[in-house]
């Protein structure tokens, strides 16, 4: 059993950055509700723990607090932006309103003598984000990094192995952030660095066959890296027992439900592709609310999917490949509340399966893609950007035809393409056919045809994005292609907004 890092979670937006930075230094890491009872802790035995921020204030007496008791068990623990204040409250300091809030990044000072801000510039940037601060420390501690609107910007009791800090570190924007929080595991809390994830598969086949033995399981298989790397996992686990049923939609990116096919049917399972594009789009037609086409195309997903387990006779396990976030997200008023049965894939609990099977649970989406790696997927399905359940659906503004979805699939090929040539790509690019008509011109003719704008964003965890200054040159070859290649579109806009105002998606 690898060592374990524990995340106390008060609410704060960065608590799976935190966590996944611990996991980028090899040490396994685990999200916990804020209210996690020392007793509790004591029996899960963490080398150390981390108290996350949040959007509260810690003197409001509704705000979330910990167990006092957690600072007398001798386990290190680092308090980050609300983690600290709240530490310092909790143990007799005092926390007041900032007479300036510091929001971005921010010069800083650090005590480069503390363990945490070892081998790091006493002059270094941190990203701020509060409107609270600690004004007194409690007793026996020492500032040990200062901004100019925040004297005790950190702070440290060694001798009750206490640390905080007021800014983020597990955030890009923080300079150095990677090394403090490396710092705080190994110089610390004196990790050792064993959470490897091919330890991970092996105890995953172990579980999954103990479990499973001469059984059947049944996966409904999006395409998408989760449920791919599920798969792959599955048939390395139990070749010749597994059942991947693939809906297509009609929603796939150029070529891609054949692609899927073509890689999952090669593998030791039984891989079945149910052709439903019909029904979905008669199911859509004349629906243009965004939110309404979720719902139908969820809906319309479920029902294919238990037709399709019906015709299979009696499979007691289902598997799905729910990934930590899904978890992590599906908690309760605080956010970390641990399901014992998380249903991600929106399928109904009344389905006849006597077990559920997710053994990417424990894993972040870049351990996923990583796993997938080591288990020979192609980089075409574990590199695969971010794409939501209704695929094309919602990248078709209005109402979805036949006709809009071969333009904007032709479209986001054309893009792909372009793209991929590029040395440095965006972390997710895409068309969008936006249901707008623009007049134009080709040949001697005038033109009313479709305007199709393209997204393209850089981002480290999709919470927030800018958009990718993609070079002019690309941009000029993108749009000349789209519109001599595909006659119904006469113009191409690119969109420049960032998250936020604007989502990543345009539905």
């Amino acid at each position: 059993m690898s060592e374990l890092i524990l995340v106390l979670d008060f609410g704060g937006q960065y608590k799976e950055l935190i966590a996944r930075s611990v996991r980028s230094h090899s040490v396994y890491s685990e999200i916990w509700p804020g209210r996690t009872s020392a007793e509790k802790i004591r029996e899960l035995n963490p080398v150390g723990i981390i108290l996350t921020g949040g959007p509260h204030s810690v003197y409001l007496p509704d705000s979330l607090k910990c167990d006092p008791e957690i600072f007398r068990l001798g386990i290190p623990i680092l308090g980050i932006c609300y983690g600290m204040q709240l530490m310092c409250h909790m143990l007799g300091g005092t926390v007041q309103p900032c007479e300036k809030s510091e929001y971005g990044r921010v010069k800083a000072r650090l005590d480069t003598g503390s363990p945490l801000f070892n081998d790091i510039p006493e002059r270094s940037t941190v990203l701020m984000s509060h409107t609270d601060r600690v004004s007194r420390l409690p007793d026996g501690f020492l500032t040990t990094a200062e901004t100019a609107s925040c004297p005790n910007a950190a702070c440290e009791n060694p001798a009750l192995k206490l640390y905080g800090v007021q800014f983020h570190p597990e955030v890009e924007h923080t300079d150095n952030g990677r090394r403090i929080i490396g710092n705080f595991l190994f110089d610390i809390c004196s990790a050792k660095g064993d959470y490897h994830l091919d330890d991970y598969i092996d105890t995953q086949l172990r579980e999954i066959r103990r479990r499973v033995g001469e059984q059947k399981v049944l996966l409904a298989l999006s395409g998408g890296v989760d449920s791919s790397v599920c798969a792959a996992l599955l048939s390395k686990a139990i070749p010749g027992q597994l059942t991947c049923v693939f809906v297509d939609h009609g929603f796939m990116r150029y070529k891609e439900a054949d692609d899927i096919e073509r890689v999952f049917s090669a593998m030791d399972l039984n891989f079945i592709r149910v052709n439903a594009q019909d029904r979905f789009l008669a199911r859509l037609k004349g629906v243009t609310s965004p939110e309404q086409k979720r719902k139908i195309i969820g809906e319309e997903f479920v029902r294919v999917f238990e037709e399709e387990a019906g015709k299979l006779g009696n499979i007691p396990f289902l598997a799905q490949g729910t990934i930590y976030p899904d978890v992590v997200e599906s908690g309760g008023k605080h956010g970390a509340t641990i399901k014992s049965h998380h249903n991600v894939g929106g399928l109904p609990e009344n389905l006849a399966f006597a077990e559920l099977i997710e053994p990417l649970s424990r894993l972040f989406k870049d351990e996923v893609r990583v796993l997938g790696r080591k288990l020979g997927l192609t980089a075409s399905i574990t590199e695969r950007q971010p794409f939501p359940g209704p695929g094309l659906a919602v990248r078709v503004m209005g109402e979805v035809t036949r006709e809009k979805l071969e333009v904007v699939r032709m479209a986001d090929y054309i893009m792909c393409q372009e793209i991929e040539k590029l040395k440095r790509k965006p972390q997710q690019y895409f068309a969008v056919h936006t249901g707008v008509r623009s007049v134009g011109v080709k040949g001697d003719d005038r033109t009313y045809d479709t305007v199709i704008a393209l997204r393209a964003v850089d981002t480290s965890d999709f919470m927030t994005c800018e958009y990718t200054p993609l070079p002019h040159r690309v941009l000029s070859r993108i749009a000349s292609r789209i519109t001599r290649e595909i006659p119904s579109v006469s113009r191409v806009v690119y969109d420049i907004t960032s998250k936020p105002p604007a989502t990543v998606e345009w539905e």
